[in-house]
């Protein structure tokens, strides 16, 4: 069975909450700004409509009178007015399915984008309980369904709707009688539409929760294929995926069971009204009561009637589907980012000189309110010191990090940037005065050029060589096929750690910030390589302010204060040195960690 997230628990309460097409009415700020296109549609579809109901009275005319007296005369003329409405109806629809397409084209795009730029603002506290697969589906999945309904279903619905009161006028005034059997025939359609469809908006709804589920499965397996390579864990996977697509087969079917009775019921209802009517309205006809073209007439405005309703069934069942898809889209427009910049944001001082100081600091991660993964901590950064964090792992050394860099906001206590609480600050701007350079590096899908100029993307290209020479990886670069024009493939797969780590270490030196946070950067690197990129974070380290996640000895030296953390504590802080001396925790750490044999004090 898979983890069940965030998104999937709060699907259970929308299920048990219930809903309706109603939801889909909050598209309509996407739509306003395309009144003029959609006051188009809506004249092109009155007129498609109006032609369409015309043609009932025109063979009223030709049955009466073209089968009469008026003999081939009156054919033709039937035939030529015949053809300009059949011109008159394909004009119409042509512009009626051109801007009706266009606009759910329009619309979902921007919806698209109002998606993906709201997920940008969601806290990584956020992604700690919700899958990345299913915010995908919900931005691709979802907003098709809606593509489906803006550009098709809505204007099919109005279509029939048009159809539907214009033939029921027509109906009641070629006769009466007949159009009130018709109309007895409508609650028994329309009763299973509401009921049934009921049914079907909620096995649609699942039914995308579930096709959710298969892309979230697939991303996360896909994102990892040399950790199931390597743990030949395929079988696992193969058999876990196919468990998954079964069982979103499984509701689709049950959806699409529910729909097909749906249809089915519409059909069988529909049709028996018109062999109804066709016996009465000829019956009425023998007796005189009525003309054969009124008949005729008649017998087309039920089934225009009736093939209406009919249509109006299957277009409820796409809408249903989108009330679903709109109910998850909004549902996650609606998460409000656990980070936002205040109302009135303080600045911070330009140039930032880069003090950093946590003040009785307590933080617990949303996914582990049970442990505080920072407490009480107290810490002081002068501007242009080094600092290294030293400790085991889970001792809270990356959470210093991220909350400076306002990834969380602290329970209790503040973090002051040039002492400004950073609270009180944009985030953007905050984050503007820090470079990052972790232990596993994010490489884009893009070419080392590009990749580098993320750290700063007004860069030119002379900037982006001169941080690439800084970190010691202008030689690799420039023996790769294109250059720093090379792609490196998705999650620069086709680098070894330690190029990857150098494309990080130039990204951060292009940044130039202020504040420089470092974990253990040199990590991955050779021997040589270390030697050339250390050389090169001396020189930028010597003006800023940098924090240092510590794994080797070497970094340790280099730093002017070691702190020590566990359990999110500072348990001691000072030089290796007199560290070394007072015993405890950092000793054993040095020793075990910092392999003090092959690089003694």
């Amino acid at each position: 069975m898979r983890h069940r997230t965030y998104m999937d628990r709060s699907v259970d309460q929308d299920r048990e909450n219930g809903g309706n097409i109603k939801v889909l009415t909050a598209i309509w700020p996407y739509l306003r700004p395309y009144l003029a296109a959609v006051l188009g549609a809506g004249i092109a579809l009155i007129v498609a409509a109006s032609t369409v109901l015309a043609l009932g009275q025109g063979l009223r005319f030709m049955v009466d009178r073209g089968f009469g007296d008026g003999g081939g005369r009156v054919l033709d003329l039937a035939l030529s007015v015949l053809l300009g409405v059949v011109v008159v109806l394909a004009m119409a629809t042509y512009a009626r399915f051109y801007i009706v397409s266009w606009i759910g084209e329009r619309v979902v795009a921007d919806i698209r984008q109002a998606v993906f730029d709201h997920v940008l603002k969601l806290s990584p506290g956020f992604f700690e309980i919700t899958r990345t697969g299913e915010v995908l589906s919900r931005l691709t999945t979802d907003t098709t369904l809606l593509q489906v309904v803006i550009g098709s279903s809505i204007s099919v619905a109005l279509r029939n709707i048009l159809l539907f009161l214009g033939g029921a006028m027509l109906l009641a005034v070629t006769s009466l009688k007949l159009t009130g059997i018709v109309f007895l025939f409508v609650p028994l359609v329309v009763a299973p539409i509401v009921l049934i469809g009921r049914i079907v908006r909620r096995r649609s709804r699942a039914a995308q929760d579930e096709v959710a589920a298969v892309s979230g499965y697939a991303e996360e397996t896909l994102s990892a294929i040399r950790t199931v390579q390597a743990f030949t864990h395929e079988e696992v996977d193969r058999w876990r995926f196919a468990e998954t697509v079964e069982h979103a087969l499984d509701v689709s079917i049950s959806r699409i069971r529910a729909r097909a009775i749906l249809t089915a019921l519409v059909i069988m209802l529909v049709f028996s009204a018109v062999g109804l009517i066709l016996w009465l309205g000829g019956r009425a006809v023998i007796a005189g009561e009525m003309s054969p073209g009124e008949l005729s007439a008649f017998v087309f405005y039920s089934i225009l009637v009736a093939g209406s309703v009919g249509a109006f069934s299957e277009v409820v069942a796409d809408l249903q589907r989108a009330a679903g898809a709109a109910e998850r889209l909004f549902e996650l427009l609606a998460t409000e980012p656990m980070i936002a910049p205040p109302s009135a944001p303080v600045s911070l001082p330009s140039p930032t000189e880069g003090a950093v100081r946590f003040t009785d600091l307590t933080f617990h991660y949303p996914a582990q309110k049970e442990i505080a993964a920072l407490s009480n901590f107290n810490l002081a950064v002068a501007p242009g010191e080094r600092v290294a964090l030293v400790g085991p792992s889970g001792a809270g050394k990356t959470t210093v990090f991220q909350l400076l860099l306002r990834y969380y906001d602290p329970d209790i206590g503040s973090i002051c940037l040039d002492d400004v609480d950073i609270r009180g600050a944009d985030p953007v701007d905050v984050r503007r005065c820090i470079g990052l350079v972790s232990q596993e590096p994010t490489i884009f899908s893009a070419n080392a050029m590009e990749n580098i100029r993320y750290g700063r993307p007004d860069a030119n290209d002379d900037e982006v060589r001169a941080a690439a020479d800084a970190a010691a990886a202008t030689e690799f670069l420039e023996r790769l096929l294109d250059g720093f024009d090379t792609f490196l493939g998705e999650k620069g797969v086709r680098l070894s750690g330690g190029q990857r780590q150098r494309i990080a270490i130039a990204r951060a030196i292009l940044r130039d910030p202020a504040v420089l946070l470092l974990d253990e950067a040199t990590s991955a690197l050779d021997s040589e390589s270390e030697h050339l990129v250390q050389q090169a974070l001396e020189r930028i380290l010597a003006s800023r302010t940098s924090i240092v996640i510590a794994h080797r000895l070497s970094t340790i030296r280099q730093a002017d204060r070691i702190v020590v953390i566990d359990g999110g504590r500072i348990v001691a802080e000072g030089m290796h040195d007199r560290l070394i001396a007072e015993g405890g925790l950092y000793t054993k750490l040095a020793e075990r960690q910092f392999d003090l044999s092959v690089d003694p004090a």
